[in-house]
């Protein structure tokens, strides 16, 4: 599953296949499908609802960045290492990211229902 999306003037692709946890293990030494677990966070909490100080503790804003990195790594094999990726970006406004490729990211742990 494939997902193209404007980021700070750039055409930005977005992929979700296969190889996407394994890629993502091998680069950050970390479980792809638990790192999406502690995503599960936000969606508990209802828009324009601030998070408390316990619950921003929980939550490691790198993973957020580490899994739009393995998507469009997955999308363009050419794409840098994860810093020099994102210092090509002026602004990269991370939370409209997110909601962009949240399919893709449900895509990579559900199955499909026959």
């Amino acid at each position: 599953m494939e997902k193209t999306i404007e980021i700070d003037g750039k055409q930005i692709r977005f992929e979700s296949k296969g190889s996407t946890p394994l890629r993502y293990k091998k680069q950050f030494n970390q479980d792809f499908f638990v790192d999406i677990m502690k995503m599960q966070q936000l969606s508990n909490v209802k828009k324009n609802q601030q998070l408390s100080y316990e619950e921003l503790q929980m939550l490691d804003m790198e993973v957020f960045y580490n899994i739009c990195w393995v998507m469009a790594k997955t999308a363009d094999i050419s794409i840098p290492e994860p810093l020099e990726w994102l210092d090509e970006f002026e602004t990269f406004p991370l939370m409209d990211i997110l909601v962009e490729i949240q399919e893709l990211i449900t895509n990579s742990i559900e199955g499909k229902k026959k």
